[in-house]
């Protein structure tokens, strides 16, 4: 797996770079919205309030994008993510605190690992290896029994940002195909027999920063993802999914963008989708059943916002 820069890294500039050609007062807006987020504490809270790594990631995230991570912001945030450091052992936790620590260092906000043994960059790898099973995937605890596709993208995207290569790649790249169904699309675990639009463009984009993605899969999948944008013009998170969310339809359009294949959807009411989901004082819902915002939905909504064309 190479690359000039991290995976998450190169996003969000490309996104920031996109996000440019908006007015500022959508972006300031929406860049109000998230500030106001930000705890005392230094981190972004979930839904119930209280400060998580996951959602201080995608506030982060969110103000990379839209060019508002400013020094002030990210001190705060680095404080909070130095106390971090101590308790994190999921592999979500690991990689919002690796791709934080990237944006923050960039921001001014300095090294959140700053006194920590050189060596760290091994004992994260360690680590992440724990959760390696013998299917050649990673799973979501240490204690399952087969690895994820999810979570195994997850670890490819934590060993970029550790920088390192992740170990036997053609047995991971092995497990992934095997999370492929007959409609095309990829699973979460292996009883699955339907794919999901989440799991397809994990382990789309996976397989090609493994450099194991080919036609006979690279064309299934596109006709997967394009089959699950619904009426109300967004991507729904499987075909049993009445109603479209931002996170599917983000991450659908972003792999179909990647593999050249953005032509199969209606980009006209995708858009129309993510309008109807921004709230004009700041912030996305999730979709139209959700009656609330956060730093994660917004993330979704100005990612989505920035890849639709001008």
């Amino acid at each position: 797996m190479s690359a000039e820069s991290p995976y998450l890294v190169h996003l969000t500039r490309r996104l920031a770079d996109s996000l440019q050609r908006f007015p500022e007062e959508f972006r300031a807006r929406h860049a109000s919205y998230l500030k106001s987020l930000q705890l005392p504490e230094g981190g972004f809270p979930d839904r119930a309030g209280q400060p998580d790594l996951y959602y201080t990631a995608f506030g982060l995230r969110g103000l990379a994008c839209l060019g508002a991570l400013h020094e002030a912001t990210a001190r705060r945030a680095a404080a909070y993510l130095r106390d971090c450091t101590r308790g994190s052992t999921s592999i979500i936790d690991f990689l919002s605190l690796l791709m934080s620590r990237a944006l923050l260092h960039e921001a001014g906000g300095g090294d959140v690992f700053e006194g920590s043994p050189e060596a760290w960059p091994d004992r994260v790898a360690l680590t992440l290896e724990s959760y390696r099973k013998p299917d050649g995937g990673y799973a979501k605890s240490t204690e399952a029994a087969s690895g994820s596709t999810y979570h195994s993208f997850l670890v490819a995207l934590a060993y970029e940002l550790i920088g390192r290569e992740i170990p036997r790649p053609m047995e991971m790249a092995d497990f992934i195909r095997s999370r492929r169904r007959e409609d095309g699309g990829f699973v979460e675990v292996g009883p699955a027999r339907r794919g999901g639009t989440n799991p397809t463009a994990a382990a789309v984009t996976l397989l090609r920063l493994l450099g194991g993605l080919g036609h006979e899969i690279l064309h299934p999948a596109a006709a997967f993802l394009s089959a699950m944008q619904g009426p109300d013009g967004g991507l729904r998170a499987n075909a049993r999914t009445p109603m479209a969310d931002l996170l599917s339809s983000f991450t659908g359009l972003l792999v179909l963008m990647e593999i050249g294949e953005a032509r199969r959807l209606n980009l006209p009411a995708l858009e129309n989708f993510a309008c109807s989901v921004e709230i004009k004082s700041g912030g996305f819902r999730g979709g139209p059943w959700d009656d609330a915002t956060d730093a994660e939905y917004t993330f979704y909504g100005l990612g989505l916002t920035a890849l639709l064309p001008a």
